[in-house]
Parts: C-alpha cells; structure tokens; sequence
C-alpha cells in the first residue's frame, strides 16, 4: 500500500499565486481546480478561487493547497513549518533564497549547534518553513 503525507496549505484568495510561486521555487508539475470547475460554487467571488491544487516536483515533493471556502475563516498560525532537509547544498540554499525572498527571515541560513545549516523563514504567503542542509559526515 503507498501511503503519503502531505503538507496541505490554506490561503484566502491567493492560493493560485502562491502555488505559481512555489512551482517557481520547486520546478514541477502543477495542476489546479477551482470551485467553479468542481461544481462547487456559483458565487461570483468564490467561483475562481483554487479549490484543489497539487505541485509535484522531480524531487518528489507533493505539495498541496487551496483557497478557503466562503464562510471558512482562515486563520494563520505558527504551529507548523514545512521542512526542507538534504544534503545537496546548493539546491537547498536555491529554496532557501527564493522561499525568504520578500519574506522574513526568522532565523539566518547558518551552522547549527548539530553542526548542519539550518534558518527559517516565512515567505510571502505566510508559511513558515526551515531548511536543513546536512554536514557530510567522513567516510570511514
């Protein structure tokens, strides 16, 4: 059986552009419905607005997201980040500047106590998220 978890995230009305922003960061495949396409909703504010949205990038990142539906207020949060770990420095440190670019940085892309390069930012959207790059570890 495949199993998967995925991170999910809610936007109020910008979910097209934000998931255009991350196929920017991620590269991908990115396919969109909107409540309007889905049969979902009539309403002239609500019709195109995302409903579902699915990037999958060559990575293998799935990431998940859509407007919230009328009457389902949105409501950021700190109690999540997504994470982002490896050990191919240069493409992590590519998410990390495109990810933080007109966001804020909460912690700088530095050397951790645990000896990796770890920060975290919030990106334009509000989603937080930290990013890892391992320290090679000597062969032996």
């Amino acid at each position: 059986m495949d199993l998967r978890l995925n991170p999910y995230l809610s936007f109020d009305g910008t979910a097209a552009e934000a998931m255009e922003f991350y196929r920017g960061v991620f590269g991908g495949h990115l396919a969109q419905t909107s409540y309007a396409e889905a049969g979902q909703s009539d309403e002239p504010g609500e019709r195109d607005k995302v409903m579902h949205a699915m990037l999958v990038s060559a990575d293998g990142f799935v990431l998940m997201g859509a407007d919230n539906p009328a009457g389902l207020e949105r409501i950021p949060g700190n109690a999540f980040a997504v994470s982002l770990s490896g050990a191919d420095e240069t493409k992590l440190r590519g998410f990390w500047e495109r990810l933080s670019d007109d966001g804020a940085v909460v912690m700088p892309l530095t050397q951790a106590p645990w000896g990796d390069a770890f920060g975290m930012c919030i990106d334009r959207y509000g989603t937080s998220w930290m990013v890892d790059i391992s320290t090679p570890t000597p062969a032996g």
